[in-house]
């Protein structure tokens, strides 16, 4: 139990780790692709950012350990599960250049294991109080890509009319200056909340493995890796917290440049401005859902942002045959990566896990 345990905890790493670098565009294609910052300049300011921003809470971590399905009947085998699909899901989708949600992923995931677990929907939390997939998940899911592109178009708008007696190169210079403040904040929120998923995935690791008395004969110098309860008044430790900040500036720091040209070249393209406009809408709705313990799609956000922002110059510069190809993906991620999470739960008892 112990070693299963183990290959939680390291796989729940790799998955942060890939999260990094598979999000990176969502703090800096932008900035890349109107070229205020080198890429290199670039990943080094969304890796110190998103470092930062997810040292600034946990109330993200403790929806993903306890929101979704019922802590009382996950196993080990279970979130090892979750983890190995949304992984799988993660590396196609970046190896095809469409910027998916790692959030969604590791969520389905959750929901197929624990299904396969228990054998029925019942182990899932569909709406209790606060919590629950269609509050915490399924509404934000729908709401926030519109909140994006509306907000994104507003903001755009509103420059546009403030700025219309400025010259291009001055409007340039200024928001080139702007945009570099606009990608630290985008980069700021996104670590706030998407570092978070893995602290919860990680916490009810712990908890399952306490549970289950996998700790059971350790030495008192390991009682850290002990968790007794889940829930808002169950603190995240600390060491987790810090543990998961820099595994996802390390995945940052990484890259992903196939998502990056998706997203800060192919689907529209960008001023300063544009960028600036798309990055604070982006982290305005990113950091107030974080506030709130949801886990958002920080890729369903900046991706609508921008598009929003393009559309406001003329509509038909947004590609939308490639947004077509990207809202495939983000509809198929949940029931994908929930049918890979079933199964691998399956494959993981074949193999007496």
């Amino acid at each position: 139990m112990l070693t299963l345990f183990i290959c939680v905890f390291i796989t729940a790493l790799a998955f942060e780790f890939i999260n990094g670098f598979h999000d990176t565009a969502n703090a800096i294609a932008t900035v890349v692709s109107t070229k205020v910052l080198t890429p290199r300049q670039a990943i080094l300011l969304a890796a110190c950012t998103n470092l930062i921003g997810a040292l600034t809470g946990t109330a993200v971590a403790k929806t993903v350990s306890g929101g979704f399905v019922d802590s009382s009947i996950v196993t080990l085998p279970t979130v090892l599960a979750a983890l190995i699909g949304a992984i799988l899901w993660n590396l196609f989708t970046w190896w095809l250049g469409l910027p998916s949600s790692s959030s969604h992923a590791l969520v389905g995931g959750l929901c197929g294991s624990a299904i396969a677990t228990t054998g029925g929907w019942s182990a899932l939390i569909w709406h209790e109080g606060s919590n629950g997939l269609w509050p915490k998940l399924i509404k934000p899911m729908i709401l926030s890509p519109m909140i994006g592109f509306f907000l994104g178009g507003l903001i755009m708008w509103i420059l546009m009319v403030l700025l219309k007696r400025r010259s291009p190169s001055t409007v340039n210079r200024i928001f080139g200056r702007l945009q570099i403040v606009s990608a630290a904040f985008m980069g700021f929120s996104h670590g706030g909340n998407d570092a978070q998923k893995t602290m919860g995935i990680l916490a009810l690791a712990m908890f399952t493995a306490t549970s289950s008395g996998a700790f059971e004969g350790l030495p008192e110098s390991f009682a850290f890796l002990k968790m007794h309860s889940l829930g808002k008044d169950s603190p995240i430790p600390i060491w987790v917290v810090i543990l998961c900040a820099i595994t996802m500036f390390a995945g940052t720091a990484a890259g992903g440049w196939r998502i990056i040209k998706t997203m800060g070249h192919k689907m529209v393209k960008l001023m300063p401005v544009h960028g600036f406009a798309a990055e604070t809408t982006a982290a305005i709705i990113i950091e107030t859902a974080s506030k709130l313990g949801i886990p958002l799609s920080t890729t369903h956000v900046i991706s609508t942002s921008i598009m929003g922002v393009g559309a406001t110059h003329r509509f038909s510069a947004v590609k939308w045959g490639i947004v077509g190809r990207i809202v495939w993906a983000w509809v198929l991620t949940l029931p994908i990566t929930g049918f890979l999470g079933y199964w691998m739960v399956k494959l993981l008892h074949l193999f007496g896990a």
